[in-house]
């Protein structure tokens, strides 16, 4: 009997589902996993941010949000890796979507895992996507060969989206419906929008007997930032006070909040960046103006959840559909302390606007670094899990340390579905995760420990205890995080065993996982288009 058979036999408890009259149909839940893109992790209300993300907030304070939850620090290895419960280069994605030569490095999706699409189909689930794919490898115009990764091959009944990395919210050059490339309207479109509208569409135009499973990616907050004017109007001025006093602010709602411990000190400012004093009014002007078009960003990117949460609300779907909202990195330095301020006006489709280093250290506060890196402020994020049929006490805090590998196995759990040993002729690499659900009743996540590598930058964590180290020849730091999560007192010389153990745990994982070996040449990646032949191939996170 094949896995689909198997799945199918218990059509007679199937899940809730959006019916016309928005009755139940069943116990088991809808599942919607929503991905945002180079958002940190204090930039939602919830989390201590002064963005105002209402919607967001109100799933948090009806659900739970976790404290101490991981991605893998960069744009293609997490959706790998959430995607398919494995550790990214396991996934065939351990850096981007370039052919590195190496198994873990070969910027496909491999045929040795399968997807979470492709696992919850096989349970009687109707699988839609809206959003950014960004797990293969990408030329224009797309062959059939690159196609075979694309979402409908891997398990989607229903996609619209964005098939490479960096996205024009306005005109996306990569924009897909099923299998085609198609060109966006002229005017009135809007990556955010039109992802949920999309979404909606196929959910309430698909079989109403049957459940559904969503992956809806936001390209929402990934540079180049772009949102209407006059919603980025409404916030200039608003971040004149500057990222100096606006990280305290941050820092003292999160400790309210019961976010993070006010015993860990937040992190130093980097030395690349200014304190915000010291700049000129044209200076602070010109910041002001790049975090007013993020925000914006972010809000707008609420907003439409907000009107997705609401369409399940008034069909009756609502209390027995689990989200999950995440994001894939933390905040991003990348264009360095100044950031990126070009075209005119700034946040249009004509503009090219990067929030940069200095703003990134705002987005990540309390912790250290960025996207890319292992540390904290590179691989944190919010997650928030909304489902009032199984969390019938909202606004809890769940502390326990989880990893996008979770994301798998918790949707195995709570769809009844069946993980494959086997999937079109090929062995199938078991899952690395750990269920969620113990969490949602406060109960632990029994595991070993947690691991990270990207670029070289790498990192383990047991128990409290984390190993990390920046770049491949980079010394490794020790951390208590239990008593120093914003990672201030490396602790790597005062207890060498306990260093030393660690960076032996890793390197047993990095073999099995296949990171090693690494790929040759640079590993750094500029995220710039590189021809290859006489096509494009995308590559930016």
């Amino acid at each position: 009997m094949n896995l689909k058979h198997a799945a199918l036999i218990g059509f007679a408890s199937l899940i809730l589902a959006l019916g016309t009259d928005g009755a139940a149909v069943g116990q088991r839940p809808n599942i919607a996993v929503i991905l945002v893109d180079d958002m940190g992790f204090s930039d939602l209300g919830c989390y201590g941010s002064e963005i105002p993300t209402p919607n967001l907030d109100k799933l948090a304070a009806r659900g739970l949000r976790f404290t101490q939850f991981y991605n893998t620090g960069r744009c293609c290895p997490t959706r790998a890796s959430l995607l398919t419960g494995l550790y990214p280069h396991q996934a065939g994605v351990g850096h981007m979507v370039t052919d590195r030569q190496q198994p873990g490095y070969q910027g496909n999706l491999n045929d040795r895992c399968v997807t979470l699409a492709e696992v919850l189909s096989s349970a009687g689930y109707r699988t839609v996507m809206a959003g950014k794919w960004h797990v293969t490898r990408y030329t224009e115009p797309a062959d059939e060969t690159e196609k075979a990764n694309w979402p409908r091959q891997r398990g989607f009944d229903h996609y619209f989206g964005v098939i490479k990395g960096t996205a024009n919210y306005f005109r996306p050059d990569s924009l897909a419906r099923e299998n085609e490339h198609i060109q966006p309207p002229a005017e009135g479109f809007y990556t955010t929008d039109a992802f949920v509208d999309n979404a909606l569409k196929f959910i309430e135009e698909g079989e109403q007997t049957r459940p559904f499973f969503l992956y809806l990616a936001f390209n929402a907050p990934h540079f180049p930032l772009m949102a209407p004017a006059e919603e980025i109007a409404k916030f200039r001025g608003k971040y004149k006070i500057g990222w100096d006093k606006l990280r305290e602010q941050r820092r003292a709602r999160q400790i309210e909040l019961g976010i993070v411990d006010k015993a860990w000190p937040l992190s130093p400012r980097a030395p690349e960046v200014k304190a915000w004093d010291t700049l000129t009014p044209q200076e602070q002007d010109r910041f002001d103006h790049i975090m007013a078009i993020y925000a914006a960003v972010v809000a707008h990117m609420d907003t439409a959840v907000g009107r997705f949460v609401d369409t399940l609300r008034r069909r009756g779907a609502l209390d027995n559909t689990l989200i999950l909202f995440l994001s894939d990195n933390g905040g991003n330095a990348e264009a360095g302390p100044e950031g990126r301020y070009v075209g005119q006006p700034p946040g249009s489709a004509d503009s090219n606007v990067f929030c940069g280093q200095s703003w990134a250290t705002l987005e990540n506060t309390p912790f250290r670094r960025y996207k890319h890196y292992n540390h904290e402020g590179g691989i944190s994020t919010p997650l928030i899990a909304h489902w009032p049929a199984r969390i019938s006490i909202g606004g809890g805090l769940r502390p326990q340390p989880g990893h996008l590998i979770d994301i798998m196995a918790t949707c195995v759990e709570v769809a009844g579905a069946a993980y494959p040993k086997e999937y079109k002729g090929k062995v199938i690499q078991p899952m690395e995760g750990r269920s969620l659900v113990p969490a949602f009743d406060n109960q632990p996540i029994k595991r070993d420990a947690l691991y990270w590598e990207h670029e070289g930058n790498a990192a383990v964590r047991v128990g409290d205890w984390k190993l990390v180290r920046q770049g491949r020849k980079g010394p490794w730091e020790l951390y208590d995080l239990k008593a120093d999560r914003t990672e201030q007192r490396d602790l790597a010389a005062a207890q060498p065993e306990r260093a030393r153990e660690l960076a032996a745990k890793w390197d047993a994982w990095a073999e099995r996982a296949q990171v090693k070996p690494y790929p040759t040449g640079d590993p750094a990646d500029t995220g710039a288009r590189k021809k290859k032949g006489k096509k494009k191939q995308a590559g930016a996170g």
